[in-house]
């Protein structure tokens, strides 16, 4: 295993060009911009020394919804590991070009909150590449330590369409989880992309605009799947134990500006959350994202 050590934040802007490669007609197949299929980079890359702005916490907690609190939400250290999550995902030893992947499941561990004065440390891997019965799936695994204390973990299972046909060897964490009915409704404007990637770094362009969205395939931007997450934890926050474990799916992305509703509700030890649209019609409201919260 390999390991690299990285003394600030990669810098997301030349990521995304260099992720833009690979779709380039020619240029996608040449040495150094083509991935290796059916390969997992055995590297783990490192970033010591995190420590928090308090004015980027406040423009996070903003956008997302938080209140303002001596820990970090749970959702807060995804932004120290996105820089070394890009330029994993871009490095040619990945096995999909990152433009053409798909954030469908996320599961984060809080093991203890992380106090806003803490500096901790991040390492980022990739593992499990594994089949998919319409594609492949590969997850990325991402730490923060403080000192010795694992205080926090995250896994992005990451789907990649093509070259598929086989049943997952275990079932989806939540494919017996529906969303429940809404209490609250939100309503997101054209922008909360734009927003959402000046405070996280997560430029790509399906979010930043219809022109851009439409570039890849999109009627018009949508919504980062880890601002549903985070937006959704911020709405039950005050009811979230110290040490818990969060899943969330991303079944339909939402098409901005859009006007969703969501649903929470307690069961037994676990809390069952969900975003959701509206019916069309004789169309059932599509399900956005469901989530799961259990003590850790």
């Amino acid at each position: 295993m390999t390991v690299r050590q990285f003394e600030r934040a990669p810098a997301t802007l030349p990521l995304y060009l260099r992720a833009a490669l690979p779709a380039i007609p020619v240029v996608g197949n040449l040495p150094g911009v083509r991935h290796v299929p059916g390969s997992v980079p055995d590297v783990t890359l490192v970033r010591a020394g995190v420590t928090t702005d308090l004015a980027d916490l406040a423009a996070y907690a903003t956008v997302c919804g938080f209140s303002i609190r001596d820990t970090l939400p749970v959702t807060y250290p995804h932004m120290a590991a996105f820089g070394l999550q890009m330029t994993l995902m871009t490095d040619t030893a990945f096995p999909f070009a990152p433009m053409g992947l798909v954030h469908l499941r996320n599961s984060i561990t809080q093991h203890r909150p992380i106090a806003v004065t803490e500096s901790y440390a991040v390492s980022v891997q990739a593992t499990h590449l594994r089949e998919h019965p319409k594609g492949r799936l590969i997850d990325i695994v991402s730490v923060a330590r403080v000192g010795a204390e694992t205080v926090w973990e995250e896994t992005m299972t990451l789907f990649r369409r093509g070259g598929g046909g086989a049943a997952e060897a275990q079932r989806a964490p939540l494919d017996d989880v529906e969303a429940p009915a809404g209490t609250a409704t939100w309503s997101l404007d054209a922008g909360l992309g734009r927003r959402y990637g000046a405070v996280s770094g997560d430029r790509n362009p399906i979010h930043l605009s219809r022109l851009s969205a439409k570039a890849f395939g999109f009627p018009r931007q949508i919504a980062h799947g880890m601002w549903t997450k985070a937006r959704a934890l911020a709405a039950i926050e005050n009811r979230l134990p110290g040490a818990y474990t969060v899943d969330a799916e991303f079944r339909r992305p939402i098409l901005l500006p859009a006007e969703v509703t969501f649903g929470h509700v307690v069961e037994g030890d676990r809390q069952l959350f969900g975003v959701t649209g509206h019916a069309r019609g004789d169309k059932p409201a599509p399900t956005h994202l469901v989530g799961r919260v259990v003590p850790a």
